[in-house]
């Protein structure tokens, strides 16, 4: 059978490529090389304007789904209509999740996910070879396999990360739980969140940790660079709550008034960009403090390698988004550069506390600074570290260790090819 009669894993994303998701492609592209044949259906269009070079090497094609409700409510109208007509059983029970769902929340999000599932079965499946859906992220994406499962008897499956979690209405997810054929997540902390609201549905939640490609977070020497002032302090994040940069920005005034010299680079891009350069501004760091904005993979690799210390200050934002373990650290550890992070959600199922890296508790830049200068200064606390930082990563946090797991996943529900 050729590829494309080959029949097909569906996924179904928020938006497809985007740079902060490299977690999701380096997926994609790994089943691919184990023989999986992937659709995508992805409900935005790209937001930047590059992509990192994994992308390239995916094989699957992509169908956008309509973005918003108003302006193509036409075509979805229409396609759901002849759907009904087509359908009136399954349409109908759809209708009655949609409805349920929507008593719950009075959000009309849920209309326009049906919306979409309905243009989805109607204009875009029947050329597809699609035989199991499966979305990443549990809200928008999995409402949509959800009702695109219902409307055509195809079983979904979902893989939930963080904000999808923790800023969802538990009753809303625990349906998806019982609804979907498997569900997979990033951490065990997810995976015991997700358990404990499941009420007791017997559908299996499996951690499947994201991982990063080994080879290409490594060092050229194994030789310990000893730091010296001025210090090159490095941070990977989106600018948005959950990522804490605040008591970073407060950490670092605190080594700057202590008349430590050093120079801190961020990296990424987000909603927060006004708010973070006001506060840096504020706090008088303009002259060592610097924002490059979204780069691509071989600038960032590159500032990992110049770097002396990496910090993250994840924390739960006040709507309760939250990281799970933050790729850019399992990558710094990978390059030999230490790290210092706070011990909220499943990050110290990566760093363990002085063993792989510091950590301190989230919104106290006190404690942050002082496990940024124990790190830079203790030479024999940061040798030990990024040996067994380098270990840690290597040993359960390798992509293509990973990948295995996944695919075993998808093979014990009779998806993709057989070993």
């Amino acid at each position: 059978m050729s590829p494309t009669h080959q029949p097909a894993l569906g996924m179904i994303l928020k938006g497809y490529p985007r740079i902060s998701e490299t977690f999701i492609s380096n997926e994609i592209r790994l089943l691919e090389k184990l023989g999986f044949r992937i659709h995508l259906f992805s409900m935005r269009q790209p937001r930047e304007s590059f992509t990192h070079d994994s992308v390239k090497e995916i094989q699957a094609t992509v169908d956008y789904l309509p973005e918003t409700l108003l302006k193509p409510l036409p075509r979805l109208l229409y396609h759901n209509i002849r759907l009904a007509a087509e359908r009136p059983g399954p349409y109908g029970a759809a209708l009655k999740i949609a409805w349920r769902r929507y008593m719950r929340t009075r959000k009309s999000a849920t209309i326009k996910h049906l919306l979409q599932a309905g243009y989805l079965v109607q204009h875009v499946l029947p050329s597809r070879r699609v035989t199991h859906l499966h979305a990443h992220f549990a809200h928008s994406p999995t409402s949509v396999a959800m009702f695109t499962s219902r409307l055509t008897g195809l079983p979904f499956s979902f893989t939930a990360h963080a904000k999808d979690i923790y800023t969802s209405d538990p009753r809303q997810i625990r349906e998806k739980i019982a609804l979907a054929r498997f569900v997979v997540t990033c951490t065990e902390h997810n995976r015991r969140h997700l358990q404990a609201i499941s009420d007791g549905h017997s559908t299996p939640i499996h951690r499947n940790y994201h991982g990063i490609d080994t080879r290409l977070f490594s060092t050229e020497t194994e030789e310990l660079r000893v730091p010296a002032q001025p210090y090159h302090i490095l941070t990977v994040a989106r600018l948005t709550a959950k990522k804490g940069l605040p008591t970073i920005y407060k950490a670092l005034r605190i080594l700057h008034e202590r008349g430590i010299a050093f120079e801190h680079t961020h990296i990424g891009g987000g909603e927060d960009r006004e708010q973070i350069t006001n506060l840096i501004n504020d706090l008088n760091l303009g002259t060592v403090a610097r924002l490059l904005g979204t780069q691509p993979h071989a600038v960032v690799s590159e500032h990992y390698r110049r770097a002396d210390l990496f910090v993250l200050g994840c924390e739960i934002a006040p709507n309760g988004d939250r990281d799970g373990i933050p790729n850019v650290l399992m990558e710094s550890m990978a390059m030999g550069l230490p790290v210092v992070a706070t011990d909220i959600s499943g990050i110290p199922e990566l760093v363990d506390h002085e063993r792989t890296g510091l950590l301190a508790p989230p919104g106290h830049p006190e404690k942050l600074v002082e496990s940024m200068l124990r790190m830079l200064t203790d030479m024999d606390l940061r040798k030990r570290v990024i040996a067994a930082g380098k270990r840690r990563v290597k040993r359960e946090f390798d992509n293509r260790q990973l990948i295995q797991e996944l695919a075993e996943v998808y093979r014990q529900e009779g998806i993709g090819p057989r070993k």
